[in-house]
């Protein structure tokens, strides 16, 4: 639960911006949904509700996302359902409820780089880039990479090209977080393996990655799912210990390899 002193919708990203800067507590909401599971004192929450942040559209080359775009939106978007094997609408689509969907948004779950996030897994696994409103424009791995600051996220941007990708996860049930998520792309040869909820965000596992890339054999796949399994970091949490995640890595990797060969 959280407790808000004000509540304001600025008109304009700037604003927005000023404002949270302006004191330590004051924060951007979106949906809430996972700010309400902790414990926090708002001093002034910030809406961007009316800043237009809310869609999904195709733009020079590129899949435009804007941050208040919702989950659910993403889960049924034709346009992202026909690109990439489907893999951003498939990693969204379970997470527990369409209610819960309807109001989790884009800008929260990448922004927080939260460890359990489905959508950053896939998100990493494909050309994905961030825009943010001071600091501007970049890959999506390198904004992982930084430092924590105040911050607003406008829009993510996904290059439009013949990626094929997979998303694969393990839960103890359907609407659970998950206990670990993978997802795998290939385009012209070069593939990305990336997995998340390790507990911790997700990573790309750049050796199995380059493995993969410079001799794909179809009999050593255990192999290259093998390789991401050791050079990535798991932990253990009440879904899961480092031991159980480390080897379920290399299965979803593998299964994961094996849809995106089977792409056309």
């Amino acid at each position: 639960m959280f407790t808000v002193n004000e509540f304001v919708q600025p008109k304009t990203i700037e604003e927005a911006y000023n404002t949270i800067v302006d004191r330590r507590n004051n924060t951007i909401i979106g949906g809430s949904a996972f700010l309400r599971l902790g414990s926090k004192k708002i001093g002034t929450a910030v809406d961007l509700a009316n800043l237009r942040l809310n869609y999904i559209k195709d733009e020079d080359g590129y899949i435009e996302i804007g941050a208040y775009t919702t989950f659910r939106e993403i889960e049924t978007s034709s346009l992202l359902i026909d690109h990439f094997n489907g893999v951003i609408s498939n990693s969204v689509k379970n997470i527990i409820g369409v209610q819960f969907r309807n109001i989790v948004t884009v800008g929260a779950s990448v922004f927080s780089k939260y460890g359990f996030s489905d959508l950053l897994t896939a998100l990493l696994a494909l050309d994905t880039e961030v825009e943010l409103y001071k600091a501007g424009r970049m890959s999506l791995d390198d904004f992982l990479k930084r430092p924590y600051e105040k911050d607003i996220l406008i829009c993510v941007y996904i290059k439009k090209n013949q990626r094929q990708a997979s998303y694969q996860h393990l839960r103890n049930s359907v609407s659970d977080y998950p206990i670990l998520n993978v997802a795998v792309s290939s385009l012209n040869n070069q593939w990305r393996i990336t997995v998340g909820a390790r507990p911790q965000k997700a990573a790309m596992a750049r050796k199995a990655s380059a493995a993969l890339s410079n001799h794909l054999s179809i009999e050593n796949l255990e192999y290259y799912a093998d390789l991401a399994a050791e050079e990535l970091n798991f932990g253990s949490n009440e879904r899961g210990t480092a031991e159980y995640r480390k080897a379920m890595c290399g299965v979803l990797v593998k299964r994961a390899i094996m849809e995106v060969l089977q792409c056309k």
